[in-house]
């Protein structure tokens, strides 16, 4: 048995928009527990980035990592991460393949108000956000286990249920993403747990309880900018610490759900 620090040993994850910031945390929390990690990413100007990253893994964590560059709002993006993943990690004598992790993090973000709407910017939302993580699991579905202890992770949004300003396409493309979420828990269900995890970008802290800063453990930048929002966001390993909750093998009982990580926001608004 593996050690319990190494709890996706052997598994493979593949985590979209894994370059920088919060995919980042993703793929480095399933490396550092022992998963093999494909990093997506959109861009050429990326690549440095997600090379980078790689090569920090598998010397750090003694793991496999894969960097893809893909459109995932493209249609073929998206079946072009699971062809590379399949030629770099096929077993070469069988030809056995079986992706056991997605996290559809990749996402654009949208903040124009319902009179400013742009039709070629809401469409990227949509097809970023909504169809490329359905044209993921589409292309992955040959590949994914077939005895339950498969993980999809979704990224959301707390924005979907707090009605806030400017979030039409951003909350709007979320909520759907919530939706299908339930519906490819049950079309999944022989092959694959499917949850989503909504984030809370912040929050004010006379509202959320764990948004106090802690003088002596935050950064002096998390203080600085507490000072300005009322309060800390959720550092990136603590949201992506849920995320792998949602992975874990124990969790087979547990799909179709929204998963918090507002650090108590949302209940108190």
């Amino acid at each position: 048995m593996a050690p319990p620090f190494r709890v996706f040993e052997g598994k493979l994850a593949i985590i979209t928009g894994a370059s920088r910031s919060f995919g980042a945390a993703c793929a480095e929390h399933f490396a550092s527990r022992g998963a093999n990690v494909v990093i997506n990413y959109a861009t050429e100007g990326s690549t440095a980035k997600a090379q980078a990253l790689a090569k920090d893994f598998e010397s750090k964590y003694h793991v496999k990592a894969l960097t893809v560059q893909a459109d995932l709002s493209s249609v073929e993006g998206p079946q072009q991460v699971v062809d590379a993943a399949k030629g770099h990690f096929a077993d070469a004598a069988s030809g056995r393949f079986q992706i056991d992790i997605i996290v559809n993090n990749a996402a654009t973000v949208n903040g124009q108000r319902l009179d400013e709407l742009d039709l070629d910017l809401f469409q990227k939302t949509f097809d970023t956000n909504c169809r490329a993580p359905a044209l993921l699991i589409k292309a992955a579905f040959p590949y994914l286990p077939t005895d339950r202890s498969g993980r999809i992770v979704n990224i959301s949004s707390a924005t979907t249920t707090w009605g806030v300003f400017g979030q039409t396409s951003y909350a709007g493309t979320k909520g759907a993403l919530e939706a299908m979420t339930r519906v490819w828990a049950r079309e999944l269900a022989e092959k694959a747990t499917v949850n989503c995890v909504s984030p809370a970008p912040w929050t004010p802290n006379a509202l959320t309880p764990l948004a106090a800063v802690r003088p002596g453990v935050d950064s002096q930048s998390v203080l600085d900018l507490a000072k300005s929002i009322g309060g800390r966001p959720g550092y990136l390993e603590e949201i992506a610490g849920i995320v792998g909750i949602c992975c874990l093998p124990e969790s087979g009982w547990m799909t179709g759900n929204q998963v918090g990580a507002s650090g108590g926001g949302h209940f108190v608004r």
